[in-house]
């Protein structure tokens, strides 16, 4: 009699479809299966975009959303949850309203901007995206110039990723980690309210680099519902991101995606077809 396969701990993402595969829901899909986790997933918004271009966002409607949510939570124990891309004022109202009621951790990218240049939050929905989205964050993931934008300051330089992040837990962000991938020596600043830590990477020369934000977050959240404490997590997810920008390869002609299945690629096949790890 075979035996039964050990319980993983299933992550629910809600964020955007991105068709190219490299940010957004099938992104994150991906960087929870490669940590062991079960992915599932609420689509917020639909886009038309490659590793060149956003070429549309439409945000799905509030009530698809809510229903989405609603028959995922009445079916699966979610561990835990992740926010990217939300579309629209009323999904940021309707994700706020189905998650506040559950006691679950949750990473908040607040995906503000693209990296093409296409604005997924206005200016008008910042103070409503604090209003609904910090409160249930347990962890927030934004890069220097998202940070800035929710602030409505200039966050540029590490001193100011520092003080940024200071602020960002006053209005209500447990723990907050700015990204810090455009400076000279790449850093990330984390701070969780009493300590305050960066840390730095070697720059990756890489074409490859397609939701990168995304799959930080996801792979924060993945090892937070393996089981790891919030500053490991954030330190194994840094790791692994970088791991994913070096051994990825090329797909299309812009900034491709990250190769989140990496860790696949280590396995070795054995008799029966089975993959075992090496």
């Amino acid at each position: 009699m075979m035996t039964p396969a050990p319980h993983k701990p299933v992550a629910l993402t809600i964020a955007g479809f991105d068709p190219s595969a490299g940010a957004g829901v099938l992104a994150d899909l991906k960087s929870f299966a490669a940590h062991d986790c079960y992915g599932v997933a609420a689509v917020a918004a639909i886009t038309a975009q490659n590793t060149c271009e956003v070429r549309q966002v439409s945000p799905v409607d509030a009530a698809l959303l809510k229903a989405q949510l609603e028959a995922l939570f009445d079916d699966i124990a979610i561990s835990g949850v992740k926010i990217g891309l939300l579309g629209s004022r009323r999904n940021m109202e309707m994700a706020a309203q189905c998650l506040g009621a559950r006691d679950l951790p949750v990473v908040v990218d607040p995906v503000l901007k693209s990296s093409s240049g296409a604005e997924f939050v206005p200016e008008a929905d910042l103070k409503q995206f604090k209003r609904l989205l910090f409160p249930l964050a347990r962890v927030l993931t934004p890069n220097a110039e998202e940070a800035g934008r929710l602030l409505g300051v200039t966050v540029a330089t590490l001193e100011e990723m520092k003080g940024a992040a200071k602020l960002l837990h006053e209005q209500g962000a447990p723990h907050v980690v700015i990204t810090g991938g455009h400076l000279d020596k790449p850093a990330d600043v984390y701070f969780d309210g009493q300590e305050l830590e960066v840390f730095t990477g070697l720059r990756i020369s890489s074409q490859s680099t397609h939701g990168t934000g995304c799959t930080f977050s996801a792979a924060i959240l993945a090892n937070m519902v393996n089981g790891k404490a919030v500053k490991e997590s954030v330190v194994l997810a840094k790791a692994y991101v970088s791991q994913a920008i070096a051994r990825a390869y090329p797909v299309g002609s812009g900034q491709g995606p990250l190769n989140h299945l990496f860790r696949f690629a280590e396995m070795s096949p054995r008799a029966g077809g089975v993959e075992v790890p090496q």
